[in-house]
């Protein structure tokens, strides 16, 4: 009662608030905040919009774009002019050409349907990057090197001279490794990893960054710290050392502006010079840094030093053409965290517990005498007997070395490697460790949180923090499979199970924007998409359920964000994959040996195993059930770019595969060959089946559940859609049933044994606290994480209405073992939410609705009679529109605004 009497009076609150006027917020250019180093021709801008009163839409628009803030005549580029529209998502820009290396300010004002006009917004920006190969005057660059692998980290520095007084300056910069950038003495920007993880030959990302404030009119000095990174560094467990190139080297070019209108441009060429005597002598993703900070050259990056034992540099006769300016969001030390406990085990190693398996690094505060040396290794988990356990790291090493110079307190942390770990061991602290030596540094790409989800049930509630920092801990440039062992690979399986969950938890336009063009850049020539993007593996293999990310991510990210020009640029990628499938199934229609994975890892520890068939699905029919998915998908892009010939190509194609599906994978009483959770799960997914034998297969998934006493049997490919075919066959119930089991294979099962990310398998350790199979066990591994999208859409009930949440569908799914269900969506419009409470035969639904929006809500077992609407009879609540009683429920249309509905629900 107590919480119903606080939602009521917040209630209560909220509605007697004044009308806000109208306004506009949260303006961004091709889904980033003040870019800076846009490329695109005709860059597309997003605003909110705000307002308390109910039901408002945008009719007009006016942008105004400027090279000053003042927006006077002389400076402005272009100016729309009242424009007649409703759009506010991705509107392009049409003024004048866009010229190198120059910011634009902008605004906009916007009028709606109660006759009301904004004022301008406060000012953005964007800045362009340098839009021709031609405008980059600087040289790659590369050190003197020595050729070996997890070798050590280079210094290159330069001084020069700015004679005038400076209006400002920026930095172009990128690597063939990983680097920092220092002008002065001051590290540049607060990214790291940069320039990223692409397939470098054909794309390097450069950086752009604002230096006005660290140059100075004198002398200067600009340095660069430079690492393997994925350039050159191992990837995968194939001892694949430097795929891309066993010499590492940077470009940078920084432009200045004086205040007389002048330039002065400073660039990587030969007469920079280098060393490899600094003091990282080892660096490497997957075994960790060693650093020896009695090798630090005070005063490296900083005008006057001393060079006389440094190297010359060699001009490398590299492409520019591969320079794109940062398509994603960088990667940033995010949050820090202190221990919860330092100890020693049984046999007296000395452990800190972070509390949160975490990707990042620690940040080290140490003093002693010269020499001392610090070794902390990494791992998520410790054994039953209390032991640091990393046997499942594989030959990763994953060690942080750090032998101390001696002059007092000495603070460290690495530069080109990260771990995933949740507990330390430290070796050779001098004195005694206390948790203010150690704080964990957590690092991931900084996507903007986007959803929250909460509800009564605290075990489901760690389920969402667990999916969200097993998000955190593998978006890291690239949608990872796992950040600790040998491998942190962006899996193509993976991503395609979670990217529409991820896209709940965080703005993850620009992070797959960028990821699927990496993704055409490494796709086979013949149309296959290999296992891993980019294909650091180097293998031309191509599995069902993997290679098919090439159609679902794209499709998902347009329903997502309405991003229609992600889904053009996606579509040739998109049809040469479905392409590639028709090639190798022919006229059978039937893709035999497509499935090199199979649903992998369903809860039976074997893998792919044909003597326990318990829970395992034909690999060939999933092959063809998902050839039959991508056909459809492609087939629905194709009509919203307006191909209609492909459009009624594909969707010929769809219909030809299922029917081929039908005959040779399903009986005439719906059961489906394996009889496995999983086969049922893919073809009702997939729409596979006629009307008359959906609701027997669905019945079939249903009695194979009850059969194991309300546990699932699916592996990476069928869990995902697990509970959402429950749901859609009337079932939910069912979805309840497993979502809320706690024993093994379940969620809870992980969460109840103390996970705080997800786990790769559904044991990864057992209830006699041993582990599954150290060569495949990660505890950080996302891919089960694909339930938060039921959360979202189902239990909570936000659902897309219309391509980028233009229109909404609010669909909550109460179930009287949670009191409560709430979930939030920061959509491309403005915040959606959906939550209700269920209390002694109660139900209220509260529902948020942002502006320049509508919504078609969905009320479970009501009537309009029964219903109570923001304290009214529903008839009479002008603002409900085409309310409507159907299927044991009450349909109602409703604007922006807040909606809070109550009734009796039995």
């Amino acid at each position: 009662m107590r919480y119903l009497s606080l939602v009521a009076l917040i209630g209560l609150c909220f509605f007697t608030l004044p009308l806000q006027a109208l306004s506009v917020y949260d303006l961004s250019c091709e889904h980033k905040v003040n870019p800076m180093g846009i490329e695109a021709a005709k860059p597309r801008l997003s605003w909110k919009l705000e307002d308390r009163a109910n039901g408002i839409m945008q009719t007009a628009y006016a942008i105004r774009v400027a090279t000053d803030m003042r927006f006077n005549r002389k400076s402005l580029v272009w100016n729309s002019g009242k424009t007649n529209s409703g759009q506010s998502v991705l509107v392009p820009y049409a003024g004048a050409a866009l010229e190198s290396g120059q910011r634009y300010y902008w605004q906009v004002k916007i009028w709606d349907n109660q006759g009301q006009e904004s004022d301008w917004s406060e000012a953005a920006f964007w800045e362009t990057g340098l839009l021709n190969t031609s405008d980059w005057q600087a040289e790659w660059i590369e050190p003197k090197q020595d050729t070996l692998q997890d070798g050590p980290a280079y210094l290159l520095r330069k001084d020069f001279s700015l004679n005038r007084n400076i209006a400002s300056a920026r930095a172009y910069v990128s690597a063939r490794g990983l680097y920092e950038l220092f002008l002065n003495g001051r590290k540049v920007g607060d990214e790291v990893f940069t320039p990223g993880w692409t397939v470098y030959h054909d794309r390097i990302q450069y950086q752009v960054f604002d230096v006005t404030d660290l140059v100075q009119r004198g002398e200067n000095a600009v340095g660069i710290h430079l690492g393997d990174g994925w350039f050159r560094g191992a990837l995968g467990w194939m001892d694949n050392w430097a795929i891309y190139g066993k010499a590492v080297g940077a470009i940078c070019q920084i432009e200045v502006t004086y205040t007389n209108g002048q330039q002065a441009t400073i660039v990587t060429d030969g007469s920079w010079k280098s060393s490899q005597e600094g003091p990282i002598v080892l660096n490497s993703i997957y075994n960790g840094e060693t650093y020896d900070a009695r090798k630090e050259m005070n005063g490296w990056n900083e005008a006057g030093f001393n060079m006389k034992d440094w190297d010359d540099v060699t001009v490398a006769d590299h492409s520019k053409e591969v320079l794109i300016a940062t398509e994603t969001v960088s990667v940033r030390k995010i949050e820090e965290i202190q221990p919860v406990k330092v100890w020693k085990t049984p046999k007296g190693t000395l452990v800190a517990d972070l509390g949160q398996n975490l990707v990042g690094w620690i940040k080290l505060k140490v003093e002693g005498p010269a020499g001392t040396t610090v070794t902390i290794r990494h791992a998520e988990v410790l054994d039953k007997y209390g032991e640091f356990y990393t046997e499942n790291l594989r030959a990763a090493k994953a060690a942080l070395t750090y032998t101390l110079k001696g002059d007092g307190l000495e603070v460290y942390e690495p530069s080109f490697t990260f771990m995933g770990f949740r507990y330390i061991a430290i070796d050779g602290f001098p004195g005694e460790l206390s948790p203010e030596n150690i704080t964990a540094v957590v690092i991931h790409s900084d996507m903007e949180p986007t959803g929250t989800f909460e509800c009564s049930n605290p075990l489901i509630n760690q389920l969402q923090h667990n999916i969200v920092w097993g998000q955190k801990g593998n978006f890291l440039d690239v949608p990872t499979d796992c950040p600790q062992r040998d491998e942190r690979l962006g899996w193509t399986g993976d991503a395609q199970a979670f990217c529409r969950t991820a896209a709940f938890n965080m703005d993850v336009s620009a992070f797959f924007t960028k990821w699927l063009k990496d993704l055409s850049a490494d796709q086979l020539d013949n149309g296959g998409v290999p296992f891993v993007i980019p294909n650091a593996l180097r293998q031309g293999g191509v599995s069902a359920g993997w290679g098919d990310v090439a159609t679902i991510a794209p499709w998902t990210m347009y329903l997502v964000y309405g991003d229609k020009d992600l889904l053009a640029t996606q579509y040739p990628s998109m049809k040469a994959y479905v392409d590639y499938i028709r090639e190798k199934s022919g006229d059978s229609y039937l893709w035999t040996g497509g499935s090199v994975f199979g649903d992998w890892l369903y809860y039976k520890p074997k893998m792919t195993s044909h003597t326990e068939p318990d829970g395992y699905t034909n690999p060939d029919m999933i092959a063809t059930m998902f050839y039959a998915y991508s056909s459809r998908l492609l087939s629905q892009a194709a009509e919203v770019l307006g191909k209609d010939a492909d459009a009624k190509f594909y969707a010929e194609l769809y219909q030809k595969i299922k029917s081929v599906f039908q005959d040779n994978y399903v009986t005439g009483s719906g059961r489906i060959a394996s009889d496995s959770q999983t086969s049922y799960v893919l073809a009702l997914m997939f729409d596979l089946l006629s009307d008359e034998l959906r609701p027997k297969a669905a019945e079939h998934l249903v009695n194979n559940i009850r059969k194991r006493n309300n546990h699932l049997s699916t592996g990476f490919l069928g869990t995902p859609y697990l509970c959402h075919v429950l749901s859609d066959n009337g079932y939910t119930d069912v979805g309840y049933d497993l979502l809320l089991q706690e024993e093994y294979p379940s969620w809870l099962y992980p969460v109840k044994m103390g996970a705080t990310t997800i786990w790769e398998r559904w044991d990864g350790q057992k209830t006699d606290s041993t582990f599954q199979d150290k060569g495949m066990n990660s505890f950080n591994h996302y891919a089960y994480g694909a339930i938060g999208d039921w959360m979202y859409r189902v239990v909570a009930g936000i659902e897309i209405g219309a391509p980028g949440y233009k229109q909404i569908r609010i669909q909550p799914h109460p179930d009287e073992r949670l009191e409560f269900a709430r979930a939030t969506f920061d959509s491309s419009y403005g915040e959606i939410a959906s939550g209700w409470t269920l209390k002694d035969g109660q139900l209220q639904v509260n529902v948020t609705i942002p502006p320049n929006t509508a919504a078609i809500i969905e009320l479970p077992k009501a009537t309009i009679t029964g219903v109570q609407a923001n304290g009214q009879g529903v008839r009479e609540n002008a603002d409900l529109k085409n309310v409507e009683e159907m299927d044991d429920k009450l349909l109602l249309e409703v604007g922006s605004g807040q909606y809070s509905f109550s009734y009796s629900y039995e």
